[in-house]
Formats: structure tokens, C-alpha cells, sequence
């Protein structure tokens, strides 16, 4: 297969892991001296010498097994043929992999695979892409002296009476079959679920002759079973046994492309596997340094929505909302709405008009977006998602640290000794850190999970949190506080390490602010509801427990006091030591693949790229130079802003790239009122989406499969995003940014997403040493890349904290105004779902529905008995913003008088329910804290029906001409 080739990217399955010993040992492999670190296998040392030595139940992302048996060599001075996966290497050790006994050995073993395997090669669909082939070749095996007798892959024995030994195949899973009869019970697939995944969900059942691979019970097939889906079982069967089925209908693919997720902000690497402009399947790249080899459901299998055939690939334009939509020219689109946008700024004012970027568009096209709106609009009235999920992180951490970012890069959990994770649920949002994350607990490392709900950290398959704090809802800093207040009282405190980094006079104001017995543990518990002495178990045993490590998410920024929730974090991880090496940091798992390059690039109505604010001369004067014009020094609006200004008349027109705030912000009426109101919005996007039921016109988009351009992802790496096939639409949304400016008078000339990086680049400190050049070599880059770090920069604060001394700020508990009473006894917390993403507008449109296919309402069987609802009811779920129905799922994951949801699904919308509280210093929506009331339901709510044919009349699309 022709595949894109990263220059340092060796791409062989070496059949072991690397050693990571700092000694070395020159051995000797069939008359080649090879010198390689302590404790590698002799398998992967004849690797680095450049022999391959046959194997079948060997692959470097897993232990070695040593079950196969072809592996095998001789080794002067040792008796026997050991296996060379399973054997380390020793000083002058003299290996022999190509004896004649050896060969002999090896075609035997060959043989008996074999003999009960079904030859059916040629029509095979792993023909030309299975281990099992290649090995029979490699070992020379040209014939088999056994006959045809007792096997597993025949249906019918010779006298057509059925088979035993026959298991037909399972084809349940949406993406991949099983098929026994192909199965040589190497156990890579069970070893790949144990190791690389952590789900445990695959078994070998049988012993000897019978032996098989199960995915659980007898009555279990691959989709009821505990599988999710994440590939890695097919990624590491070596035969057809475990197949995409892609792969079966479309054939092998014959050259790759390396490119980047564009679901969650893990940002993993995958080959793009094609034939011509067709994409057969998606395989993680194994040199990708966020993922290392390993994936999800999401990113793994569900990428078909770029050939759905609801996407839209014109430009449309309509008069009114009320009017169906029109197909034209791409011409007539950007004419059309370039004209109404300066007739709203020449009638409203230059204020008038904005524009919404994505976290899920490129680096390249969100710079682009926000210079847009800057450059030529001529304002800052530019926003993003990212600020809607995660603008506490970057004003929490930018006030304590100096910098809004991660401090660490994924690899560092591997030396973590204890783990917090707060407000994050890293198993379904960012499923393949969390086998990293799981990996690491199942060698020793200690867990804190401090969350509303039973997470399946708490306990899954083989791990088990040390200690589990189900705080209430909107009481995170009280919780926090109190950890801290455990820490400082009982001297646990890492005063050497606060004296050398942190400013000390800060340290003892904020000391005498935490001590104060109101944040003990026993005084809040009554106000959080975790229980005082676990409390303080877990606060010792973060700071006494060694390298400490805090992840968190959404439900630490989603909050009124989101920003205060991240001092206090920050303020923990000084105060033990916790920041600057491998093992330790404060760590925000961002939502989607490009939060962090979204808030990089300036889409702040208050900041330039690399954080700076708008009122700075100097560093509105680099822009000015640079773009030719002369910037506002007035911050802009946010998107809640624009919307009250909409409603209030005098905000007009909108440009929204890749979003959809009518489904993904809060008070969903809020949000339509102030749509309707405006005179022009601009939908780019890929589908027809909730937002443009309000749209005037609409700008095709393109998927991630069909630009070039760069990611970011939560751990500050930048990723290459490479075009796989041509776009669908004729161009990328950074092409189509580029029209709708020069539309409107701009003469903005770049031809490649390289020249916008090199624009960043030059105008961003941060960014200075980044470019295409250094991102295709290095393979990625995390910033800051400048002259002082040239090849990025893995860890932050390692010498120092960016704003020089670390501060400690006071973090005063205040109540969120959202409060539950008699009317709304229960308090509403919403998050994600493992096969489903944001607002679903990918995923939906992919079989990933299968597992996922409404949003549920989970509710404690106490709340669900005194309401009469049963499993599977329709029950309202009604808040002071309004109702919706959807289903009830009675589970003890949810403690009582909490009640939890996703928001996947535009037919139930939770922003319906959630209020217009936010967060007091950055305006981020309180989306995890809702004072509900839950109650039987016999059909959907009148806001559900309105919207269901709002919809439907929003969408009409009238016939081409002609």
C-alpha cells in the first residue's frame, strides 16, 4: 500500500513494545551487532537490525504472549528454540533466526494453523492484507500433508451432516463482522480489548480444540455485549476473522493518507485508507502522539456522514425564513449576502453585524473567521463555542499560571500516581486517553472522582476509584475548597515548593482564607453532600500519594462559578507541588477537536490571537501592519450579547462557520428570538442544522476529509489535518471565508493554508516557530514554539510559571442563583454519550444511532417510584426556561434529586430547559445546574410540536431549474 510516509515514521509492527531502560546491550542477530535499551525482546531487537522474524501472535502495542510459537530461535549457549517475543536480550547474546531447524519448526507450526483454516484466499476479503497469508509465505510453506478431517470452518462436514465445530458469523456490530471459522485463536483481540482498550470485553471460551473467541455470555453477540466499538480487536486480528465491512463491500485499499480526528479534543492521528477518491476505512496511525495507535467508535468507523445524502452541496439563499430555499451559483450566494451585510452596517452601523466560529473548523479557517470580522466588518464582534464550554480554563489558568492552556502532554499520566478527575467523563468524551488513563490505574496508580454521577471510572472492568465524592451539583468550589482546606490545616502543604515558585505572601492571605473552619469538610458537607471524613481521605491522599495529576471538564467550566472552580484547581496543584514535571499538572480535557486552536486564533470578542486583548496599541498595531487596517480597540460582542442585541434591534446580521447555537447554546427560545430577529444570517455548514431554520443563506461546507489545515488539541498539539479526497462543495471553508470577504471589498489573496499559519506564525508569539515544514517533519508541535523552545514544548511551568511567580488567588463559595424548591425539586446535569457527538450532526448520520438513537433522562429509582415512572416512560422534564419530553432510564448512577441528560438530539434539545445563568467572569453558560421537576407524559410538549413543524416548513428545498 502507497501510504503517506512522516519522514522520521518507521511504520513496522515491531511485535513488542519499546523498553524504556536508560541501559543499553549489543547483541549479535544472524552476524548483525545491534544495540538496543535493557529488556527488549529479542523479536523487536532483530527488528531494529532490520530481520523480520514471522509471528502471529505478536504486536508491539501489547505485551508479549508467546502463544504462536513462530517466533521462534536459536540462541548459542541456550538449550532449545525459545520464543523470540518473549525473550529479553543479554550483553553478547548470539542469536540465529533462520536455521534449518528453525525453518523447519516454523512450517510446522504453519502447518497445523493451516489445516484448520478455511483456503478460500482469493475470495477472501483479507486477501492481500492478512498476517496469516504473508506468514505462510514467509516460512515458505507451499503444501499441507494433513487431509481434511474434523475442522471449525466447514458448515457441513462430507456427509453434508452439520458441523459442530461450525459457529456461523456474527454480523451484529454496524461496522465489522465476526467470523469464527477464520479464527486461529492467537488471542491478539482479547489482549487489544485488555491492553489498549481496557474494556475486558472479549474472552477466550473453550479450552484446547474448542477454544474460540467470545464477546461474553452465550446469548452475547459483539453488540450486546460489553464491546465498544473502538476497533482496536480488528485493528489487531491478524486474518479475517474480525473485518470492517467496509473492507468486505469496497476491497483492500491500495495507499493512506495520515490525517487528524475531527471529533474530540484528544486529536488522534489515523491513516485514511482509500482507493482512488474513495475512503474504505480509518486506521489510528501508531506514530500519532496523542493516541499512539488507538481509537474510538467515533473516530475509527464513524466518518460516513461526509457522504450523507442529507449533506448539502450548494450555495442556497432565500428571502425570508418563511421562503423555501433556492439553489445558485456560488456567485450569486456570496453577492447576495455581502450586499445585505453592507446594507445592514450602512443602515445599523458597522456594529451591527458578527460572526460565530467553530471549534470543529481548522486553525486556518477560524483565524480567518475572526480576521473577518475585524478586518473587514471592522469590528470584534467575534465568538466561539470554545468560550461557551471552556473560557474559564483560559481565564482561571491565565490569571494563576500565566498561560490558558493544559500544562502537560497525554503521555505524562504514565508516570501519575494519583488521579483527580473532576467534572469530566473521560470513558465516553475522550474515550482513548481514557484507556491511557485506565492502563495506568490497572499498574497501581490511585483515582479521585469527584462527580454528580457513578461514572464508569468509579468502577469498570478491572479498576476501581480509591475514593468516589458525589458532590450536589453547582458545588464544586465548596468541594475544592475543602480538599484545599484539608491540605493546609493538617500541614500537607509543599511549602518548599510554594516558597521557590509561587509568591509566598499570596500563599499565607490565601492559607488564612482556606483554614477557616467553614470550609472544612464537616461544615460543607451538608451543602455538597460528600461525606466529611471521605473528603478528607481523598484530599491526603492526593497530597501525600506522589505525582498527583487533576483532569476536569464541562462540569467544572459550565458553571456560575467555572472560572472560581479553575483558580481553585490551580490553587491545589501549587500548593502540592503538582506542576512542572512529568506525571503531575492541571489538565482540561477539551469537548471538541479544535476548543483550544479555536481560542488560540483570537475568536474572543475581547482578544487577538495568543490571548492578547483588543485594548493593547501595541499589539493592535502588529495586526494593523499586517492586514492594512485599523482595528477596533472596542471589545466586541459574545454570542449571548448579540442575541439580546438582536432582540433589542440593533444587532442585524451574523456569519455562523461550523455551529449550531440554536441546538448547543442555553434558553433555546433566547437563542430563536434573537435569529428571528436579525435580517441576515449566514449558516456555513455541512447539513441544513437547527440554526439554519433561521438562515437567509447557506454556505456548503466542507468535512474534515477534504481541507488542509491544523487542529489543536487539549494538550496544545498541533496536528496536520491533510485533504484525503477533493471537497464535494468545490471548496474549503477557508476558500469559501476568503469569497464572502473579498465579496465585500477585501482583497485577501492566500492560495494554501500554509500562508494563514505563516500570518499566525508572524503575528503570535506563541506561534512564532510554527509552520508546515516543522509540523510534517516533528510529526506535530505543541506551542509555545518560539526561538526560546524551537522544537514546542511538551511541559508548561517547568522552570517557572509563565507569569513568573504562581499566584494564589481566594476562591469565595457563592451559590449559583439557579436554586431547586417545591416547584423544581431536582437538579438537572447534562453531558455526552460515548457513540454520540456535541449535537450530534455528525454522528447521528452515522450508524453510531445504533447505540444511541434518543436522549434519555437518567433518574434515581427513589425520584422514579415517587413519581409513578417506570423504565422506558415518557416523562416531561419541565424548568422555569420551559419543557421537553424524552425517555426515562432508571439508574443508581444518579444520586437522588439529580437527574441527568445528553443534548445529541434536536427532536428533545435540553437547552430548552437550561437557563441563562453564566459564568461571573467569562459569561460561559451554567448548563450543569437546572432546577427541574419530572412527571409522566403522554406525547410531546407543545415547544416540541411547534418546533417539529417549524422544521419541516424551514427546510423546503425548492426543485432545480431546468
Amino acid at each position: 500500500m502507497k501510504d503517506f510516509i512522516i519522514p522520521w515514521a518507521d511504520d513496522r509492527d515491531m511485535g513488542t513494545p519499546a523498553a524504556r531502560s536508560d541501559k543499553t546491550v549489543t547483541l549479535t542477530v544472524d552476524g548483525f551487532e545491534v544495540t538496543v535499551p535493557e529488556g527488549t525482546s529479542v523479536m523487536r531487537a532483530s527488528a531494529e537490525a532490520g530481520i523480520s522474524i514471522p509471528k502471529l501472535c505478536a504486536s508491539d502495542n501489547m505485551d508479549a504472549f508467546g502463544s504462536c510459537r513462530l517466533c521462534v530461535v536459536e540462541i548459542e549457549g541456550r538449550r532449545g528454540t525459545p520464543a523470540s517475543c518473549t525473550t529479553p536480550v543479554a550483553e553478547g547474546m548470539v542469536v540465529h533466526t533462520q536455521t534449518s531447524k528453525i525453518k523447519k519448526l516454523r512450517r510446522g507450526v504453519m502447518e497445523l494453523y493451516i489445516s484448520d483454516h478455511p483456503l478460500d484466499c482469493l475470495t477472501c476479503s483479507a486477501n492481500g492484507d492478512c498476517e496469516l497469508q504473508d506468514m505462510a509465505g514467509a516460512v515458505g510453506l507451499r503444501d499441507v500433508r494433513y487431509e481434511a478431517g474434523e475442522n471449525h470452518f466447514a458448515a457441513r462436514n462430507t456427509s453434508g451432516e452439520a458441523n459442530p465445530q461450525w459457529l456461523p458469523k456474527d454480523d451484529s456490530n454496524p461496522y465489522f463482522s465476526y467470523d469464527p471459522s477464520k479464527c486461529i485463536v492467537c488471542s491478539r483481540c482479547v489482549r487489544a480489548c485488555e491492553e489498549v482498550q481496557g474494556t475486558f470485553a472479549l474472552t477466550i471460551e473453550g479450552r484446547g480444540w474448542d477454544s474460540r473467541v467470545s464477546a461474553g455470555a452465550a446469548s452475547d453477540d459483539f453488540l450486546s455485549s460489553d464491546c465498544v466499538s473502538c476497533g482496536a480487536c480488528v485493528q489487531a486480528c491478524p486474518t479475517a476473522t474480525l473485518q470492517e465491512k467496509s473492507v468486505i463491500e469496497m476491497g483492500t485499499p491500495d495507499r493512506s493518507v495520515v490525517t487528524t480526528c475531527a471529533y474530540c479534543g484528544v486529536g488522534c492521528s489515523f491513516k485514511a485508507e482509500m482507493q482512488g477518491d474513495k475512503l474504505v476505512r480509518m486506521v489510528p496511525y501508531k506514530h500519532g502522539k496523542a493516541n499512539r495507535g488507538h481509537s474510538c467508535v467515533k473516530g475509527r468507523f464513524a466518518y460516513g456522514y461526509a457522504n450523507h445524502k442529507e449533506r448539502i452541496l450548494n450555495p442556497m439563499i432565500r428571502e425570508t425564513i418563511n421562503d423555501p430555499w433556492r439553489e445558485v451559483s456560488w456567485d450569486e450566494a456570496l453577492t447576495f449576502a455581502s450586499t445585505r451585510l453592507r446594507g445592514l452596517q450602512e443602515k445599523y452601523g458597522r456594529r451591527s453585524i458578527g460572526v460565530i466560529t467553530s471549534s470543529r473548523c481548522t486553525n486556518e479557517e477560524t483565524f480567518l473567521v475572526q480576521k473577518l470580522a475585524r478586518a473587514v466588518f471592522m469590528n470584534n464582534n467575534t465568538d466561539t463555542c470554545a468560550r461557551v464550554c471552556h473560557s474559564p480554563t483560559g481565564y482561571g489558568l491565565g490569571q494563576t499560571f500565566g498561560t490558558s492552556a493544559g500544562t502537560q502532554d497525554f503521555d505524562s499520566v504514565e508516570d501519575t500516581d494519583v488521579m483527580i478527575v473532576i467534572g469530566a467523563n473521560p470513558t465516553d468524551a475522550h474515550p482513548v486517553f481514557a484507556s491511557r488513563m485506565k492502563k495506568r490505574l490497572r499498574q497501581g496508580a490511585k483515582l479521585i472522582v469527584i462527580d454528580p454521577r457513578r461514572i464508569d471510572l468509579v468502577k469498570s472492568a478491572h479498576i476501581k476509584a480509591s475514593h468516589h465524592l458525589p458532590l450536589r451539583p453547582g458545588t464544586n468550589v465548596a468541594v475544592v475548597s475543602a480538599l484545599a482546606h484539608v491540605i493546609v490545616t493538617e500541614g500537607l502543604a509543599n511549602e518548599s515548593f510554594i516558597k521557590e515558585r509561587c509568591d509566598w505572601d499570596e500563599f499565607r492571605e490565601y492559607a488564612e482564607f482556606i483554614s477557616d473552619p467553614r470550609h472544612s469538610p464537616e461544615a460543607t458537607e451538608s451543602l455538597t453532600g460528600v461525606p466529611a471524613e471521605e473528603l478528607r481521605k481523598a484530599a491526603r491522599l492526593f497530597a501525600t500519594g506522589g505525582n498527583g495529576a487533576i483532569y476536569y471538564g464541562l462540569g467544572v467550566t459550565e458553571h456560575s462559578q467555572g472560572s472560581t472552580t479553575v483558580i481553585g484547581i490551580a490553587n491545589l496543584a501549587m500548593m502540592t507541588g503538582n506542576i512542572g514535571r512529568r506525571g503531575v499538572g492541571v489538565n482540561p480535557l477539551r469537548g471538541q477537536n479544535n476548543v483550544q486552536g479555536s481560542c488560540d486564533m483570537g475568536s474572543f470578542p475581547h482578544e487577538l490571537p495568543g490571548y492578547r486583548h483588543v485594548k493593547n496599541g501595541d499589539v493592535r498595531e502588529i495586526f494593523e501592519k499586517m492586514w492594512g487596517v485599523e482595528i477596533d480597540p472596542e471589545p466586541g460582542l459574545r454570542i449571548t450579547n448579540m442575541l439580546d442585541a438582536a432582540v433589542d434591534g440593533s444587532f442585524k446580521g451574523l456569519y455562523c462557520q461550523g455551529e449550531d447555537i440554536l441546538q448547543s447554546d442555553p434558553d433555546t427560545h433566547h437563542v430563536a428570538a434573537g435569529l428571528a430577529a436579525m435580517e441576515c444570517v449566514i449558516v456555513h455548514d455541512l447539513f441544513l442544522n437547527e440554526t439554519a431554520n433561521y438562515a437567509h443563506v447557506f454556505l456548503p461546507g466542507s468535512s474534515f476529509l477534504e481541507k488542509d489545515g491544523t487542529f489543536t488539541n487539549a494538550e496544545r498539539r498541533i496536528n496536520m489535518v491533510r485533504k484525503v479526497m477533493a471537497p464535494k462543495n468545490g471548496y474549503a471553508d477557508w476558500e469559501v471565508t476568503q469569497m464572502l470577504a473579498n465579496a465585500m471589498g477585501a482583497e485577501w489573496t492566500y492560495t494554501h493554508p500554509s500562508q494563514i499559519m505563516a500570518e499566525v506564525a508572524a503575528t503570535t508569539p506563541s506561534f512564532a516557530n510554527v509552520t508546515y515544514e516543522k509540523i510534517e517533519t516533528m510529526g506535530s508541535v505543541q506551542w509555545p514554539c518560539n526561538d526560546n523552545a524551537p522544537d514546542g514544548t511538551p511541559l508548561m511551568h517547568v522552570d517557572g510559571f509563565v507569569r513568573g511567580k504562581g499566584r494564589f488567588i481566594v476562591t469565595e463559595y457563592v451559590a449559583t442563583d439557579e436554586k431547586s424548591g417545591p416547584r423544581f425539586p431536582l437538579l438537572l446535569t447534562t453531558g455526552r454519550i460515548l457513540s454520540q457527538y456535541n449535537v450530534g450532526a455528525q454522528t447521528r448520520r452515522t450508524a453510531n444511532v445504533v447505540w444511541h438513537d434518543q436522549d434519555v433522562l437518567e433518574i434515581h429509582p427513589h425520584d422514579a417510584e415517587v413519581r409513578g415512572v417506570k423504565d422506558g416512560d415518557f416523562v416531561r422534564l419541565a424548568s422555569r426556561s420551559g419543557d421537553t419530553t424524552l425517555k426515562a432510564k432508571i439508574t443508581d448512577r444518579v444520586s437522588p434529586g439529580v437527574v441527568y441528560t445528553t443534548f445529541h438530539h434536536p427532536n428533545t434539545q435540553a437547552n430548552v430547559i437550561t437557563t441563562d445563568f453564566s459564568d461571573w467572569a467569562t459569561n460561559c453558560p451554567e448548563y450543569k445546574v437546572t432546577a427541574v421537576q419530572v412527571a409522566l407524559s403522554n406525547g410531546p410538549s407543545e415547544w416540541q410540536e411547534d418546533y417539529a413543524e417549524l422544521s419541516e416548513r424551514a427546510r423546503r428545498i425548492l426543485p432545480a431549474a431546468e
